[in-house]
């Protein structure tokens, strides 16, 4: 592919592509895989299909960069803690391994916020929540989970810096634009692209807030 602005990859919506009923997506959230030739089905690795199993939640307004991958399923039968981490019982089709005990364990609900922008080729561990604005590099593993408003990097990833000073990520988390209908979102955008937290919240309490 040489044009990128002609690619099927680039900045379509999640929900226009998902159809696992244990992916679940916000609105205009949204994987740009140009780079590496697929859709985000390729993304989230390991998701089961049933019931009750694990899922992978992801916010309204999500930035995922390419070769991006959630990693699901738990432990996938691989137990650290015993003699040997090989899956004996899901290779039931080996007389060898009659009587293997299940060792999967389920790490719960992957779940990344909203307005998390994940770069390029980032790794999330199972079970690991993203909160509300943070950024993940380029690269990272993410092992743990990712404060509000934080820059995380590295392997394994940890906290570069705060997006915002706290009082200000107490704003963004108080007003939650991320919620607000497309009309508030139309009469907003001047503030949403700028780093003007203050006046987007005066803003959200003069015209959108509850009464």
């Amino acid at each position: 592919m040489d044009n990128y602005f002609e690619s099927p990859f680039r900045g379509v919506t999640l929900d226009r592509q998902v159809t696992h009923p244990n992916l679940i997506v916000g609105r205009y959230s949204y994987y740009s895989g140009y780079y590496h030739g697929h859709s985000f089905d390729d993304c989230a690795r390991y998701l089961l299909p049933d019931d009750g199993a694990d899922r992978l939640i992801i916010g309204s307004f999500c930035s995922i960069g390419t070769g991006a991958a959630f990693i699901m399923a738990g432990n996938q039968g691989h137990r650290h803690d015993w003699i040997s981490t090989f899956p004996f019982y899901w290779m039931s089709e080996e007389p060898v391994f009659t009587g293997a005990a299940n060792g999967y364990l389920a790490a719960g609900d992957t779940v990344i916020g909203n307005d998390v922008w994940i770069g390029a080729e980032a790794v999330i561990l199972p079970g690991v929540r993203i909160a509300d604005g943070a950024v993940i590099g380029t690269r990272a593993l993410v092992t743990r989970d990712v404060a509000p408003y934080a820059i995380v990097g590295g392997n394994p990833a940890k906290v570069i810096r705060r997006r915002f000073e706290d009082r200000l990520v107490a704003l963004l988390l108080d007003m939650r634009w991320w919620d607000w209908t497309d009309d508030q979102l139309r009469a907003a955008m001047p503030l949403l692209s700028s780093g003007a937290v203050e006046e987007l919240h005066r803003h959200w309490i003069e015209n959108i807030r509850p009464v």
